[in-house]
């Protein structure tokens, strides 16, 4: 599974906007966020579609997030996490 490619980062700029607007998060490389200098979020695609991987805890757990349904359960979840 590869990192999200331009192209597919950009059907996610309403998202990434939203997510931009955490001032904990820190936009290293275009769709890679850090939280507290440690890689916390980023995005990856293949044939089953995007992801976005969330570093909770001790462990990155994985949301599919091709559907607008899919992408407000993450948004929840990145919100819980972030604060």
């Amino acid at each position: 599974m590869k990192h999200a490619s331009p192209k597919t980062l950009k059907q996610l700029q309403p998202l990434l906007k939203r997510i931009r607007a955490f001032s904990e998060l820190k936009e290293r490389k275009k769709g890679v966020f850090y939280f507290k200098s440690k890689a916390f979020l980023h995005f990856h695609e293949d044939p089953a579609g995007i992801f976005g991987d969330i570093h909770a805890g001790a462990a990155w757990k994985r949301f599919e997030i091709n559907s607008a349904a899919r992408r407000v359960f993450f948004w929840k979840k990145l919100k819980e996490l972030v604060g």
